[in-house]
C-alpha cells in the first residue's frame, strides 16, 4: 500500500510587487521521514516556510496539511503542525515545567501525562523543575522541541534548529529528532546552512533556487557513489577504464569510476590480467556539499533572514 504524504505543496507561488519569490513548488512530505530544505543565499526558503506555517499567505496554490487547505481550514489544518525557528523562547523566570504547562494550557486538551510523556522524551526529567535561566541552549532547545511536540502534531517544521549548539547539543538533538520520526511517524522539515548536519539527519533532501525546486534526491543513495582505485601503471589503468567504457576523473594517484558495485569485480580481474599493481579500491560516497554545489552551480547555502 503506497504510503500517503502528511503535507503536499500544491503549484505553491509567491508574487511580491512584481518579483516572483517562489515559481510554482510542488513537494510531498512523509510520514516518519526527515526532509532538509536547502538553497543558496535568497532562494525561497524563508518564505516557503512562512506559506507552510500561515504567516504568508501564497499568490497561487496552496499547502495541504492532512487533507486540509491551509488557507481554507487554517485552524484544523494548523494543529497537526509543530515549529521551532532558530532559538526558541521561552518564559525564563519559570521553570520548563512551567513553561511547558502554559502552552498546554493554550491548547486546551493536553493533560499532565502528556506533559510528563514528552519531557521523557527529550530528555529533560533531571531539569524540569528548574527555572529556565539556568538551562544551557541545548536544554532550552530541548523544552522548544517538547513544547512543540505537546499537541501530538504530525508535521514539525524546523529553521535553522541547531544554531548555536555545541557538537554534542546538536547531535542530541539529531537524536531526539530521527527517535521523533520514527517512533511517532512525524514529518519533519528542516531549513539549516549546516550541511554537514542535514547530512547525518535527513532522509532526503529538497533544493531550491531562484524560487523553483530543482531537485529532490534520496540521502546516501548508491547512485551517488564512486569508486577510487589507486593503482600503477596509472596510464594503464586509465587504457583498461576506457576499454572497458567506464567513466572516471583521474586524480594524483589514482582515478575515480563511477561504476556500479556489481563492475568493481570485473573491473579488478581485468587490472590483475594486465599486470597492474593494485594499493587500494574503496567506495566514495559524495558529499552533500559536492552534491549541493553540483546541483546549484556554486550558490551559497545559507539565506539572508530578511523581514
Amino acid at each position: 500500500m503506497e504510503q500517503k504524504p502528511i503535507v503536499q505543496l500544491r503549484n505553491l507561488t509567491k508574487v511580491i510587487r512584481g518579483k516572483k519569490l517562489i515559481d510554482n513548488l510542488n513537494l510531498d512530505l512523509y510520514p516518519g521521514q526527515i526532509t532538509g530544505f536547502l538553497g543558496p543565499n535568497g532562494a525561497g526558503k524563508t518564505t516557503t516556510i512562512r506559506m507552510m506555517t500561515g504567516l504568508m499567505h501564497p499568490t497561487d496554490g496552496e499547502v495541504i496539511i492532512e487533507g486540509q487547505s491551509l488557507d481554507k481550514h487554517y485552524e484544523e489544518a494548523i494543529s497537526k503542525v509543530g515549529v521551532i525557528v532558530e532559538n526558541p523562547e521561552m518564559y525564563k523566570y519559570m521553570s520548563g515545567y512551567k513553561n511547558l504547562l502554559h502552552f498546554a494550557r493554550m491548547h486546551g486538551n493536553i493533560d499532565k501525562t502528556r506533559i510528563d510523556e514528552v519531557i521523557r522524551q527529550v530528555g529533560l526529567e533531571k531539569r524540569i523543575h528548574e527555572k529556565v535561566s539556568t538551562y544551557s541552549l541545548g536544554m532550552r532547545q530541548r523544552l522548544g522541541l517538547a513544547q512543540s511536540l505537546l499537541h501530538r502534531p504530525k508535521f514539525l517544521i524546523l529553521d535553522e534548529p541547531t544554531n548555536g549548539l555545541d557538537p554534542a547539543g546538536i547531535r542530541e538533538f539529531r537524536t531526539y529528532l530521527r527517535k521523533i520520526a520514527a517512533e511517532d511517524g512525524v514529518s519533519v522539515f528542516v531549513s539549516s546552512h549546516m550541511l554537514s548536519e542535514i547530512e547525518l539527519m535527513c532522509d532526503r533532501i529538497a533544493v531550491i533556487q531562484n524560487g523553483k525546486l530543482i531537485d529532490i534526491r534520496e540521502m546516501h543513495s548508491e547512485a551517488e557513489t564512486v569508486y577510487y582505485v589507486e593503482a600503477t601503471p596509472l596510464a594503464k589503468v586509465e587504457e583498461i577504464a576506457r576499454a572497458m567504457k567506464f567513466d572516471f576523473l583521474t586524480q594524483d594517484k589514482g582515478l575515480e569510476l563511477q561504476v556500479n558495485k556489481e563492475s568493481v569485480p570485473r573491473f579488478v580481474a581485468a587490472l590483475v590480467a594486465e599486470g597492474v599493481e593494485i594499493f587500494a579500491v574503496q567506495p566514495h560516497q559524495k558529499t552533500l556539499e559536492d552534491q549541493f554545489l553540483e546541483m546549484t552551480g556554486g550558490g551559497q547555502i545559507a539565506e539572508a533572514h530578511t523581514k
